[in-house]
């Protein structure tokens, strides 16, 4: 398929049509009552790396990629990276395997889609200034969102790759999903057993020691979500005062 045909509206509604397809085949097999829980299949994936050993630190990192370009909620992963390898070896895991998922997903914005938005925001300046925006402070606007709960992970990397920020400014400001990591991962090192991980969570969470670890994770994430749009509201003013 030639790119010039990828950058074309009829394209894109083809893909969503397709995706609505997917996802309105899904609602009528839970509708059906069709017995397929999917954190049961995260749970038997999470029980068959850990049994691959070292070479299952390998499968979790691919695996995590894939679920994150595929809009796959990769919080029972991080979790079980967390039950698996320990607090300090799950960080580092679970780190790595999101920012090349993250990668992968911005280079298919990136590439597949970023012509079709430059035809769509042409003549629209209010969309080009906070493209600009995003460009002229990409670092400081990844970092904060990262750090922010209210923007979703796995869309969020998908939009980058459509903005004009570059993609060392991208993998740099990933460096915000740390915090949130960490926090995941030692709530999984605290069930310990993989096949455990759906029931034990909420007590996990409840625990008077995580409440405090995830009250201060989403202080933070409130205060990064207020200083990004204050931070591109800013640029993006500024760069449309100077067009007129």
């Amino acid at each position: 398929m030639k790119r010039s045909q990828i950058n074309t509206p009829k394209f894109w509604l083809k893909v969503i049509f397709l995706l609505a397809s997917v996802l309105i085949l899904i609602a009528v097999f839970q509708k059906l009552s069709i017995n397929i829980s999917f954190s049961n299949l995260l749970q038997s994936t999470l029980l068959w790396i850990k049994m691959l050993g070292v070479i299952g630190a390998i499968a979790f990192i691919a695996i995590y990629n894939l679920a994150t370009v595929l809009f796959v909620p990769a919080s029972l992963l991080t979790l079980g990276g967390g039950a698996i390898y320990g607090v300090v070896w799950g960080s580092i895991y679970v780190f790595v395997a999101a920012t090349l998922g993250a990668i992968f997903a911005f280079l298919i914005g990136r590439y597949f889609a970023r012509g079709w938005v430059n035809e769509k925001i042409r003549n629209n300046m209010t969309f080009q200034a906070i493209d600009a925006a995003v460009e002229s402070d990409g670092f400081k606007i990844v970092l904060l969102t990262r750090l922010s709960p209210i923007f979703p992970f796995n869309m969020l990397n998908y939009v980058f790759g459509v903005t004009r920020v570059s993609l060392r400014d991208y993998i740099l400001g990933s460096i915000g999903m740390i915090p949130a990591t960490i926090m995941y991962v030692y709530l999984g090192s605290l069930i310990g057993d993989v096949a455990q991980l759906g029931t034990q969570l909420t007590n996990i969470i409840s625990n008077p020691h995580t409440q405090t670890a995830q009250l201060t994770i989403k202080i933070v994430g409130l205060v990064a979500t207020l200083a990004v749009t204050i931070q591109v509201s800013r640029l993006a003013n500024r760069i449309l005062a100077s067009k007129l």
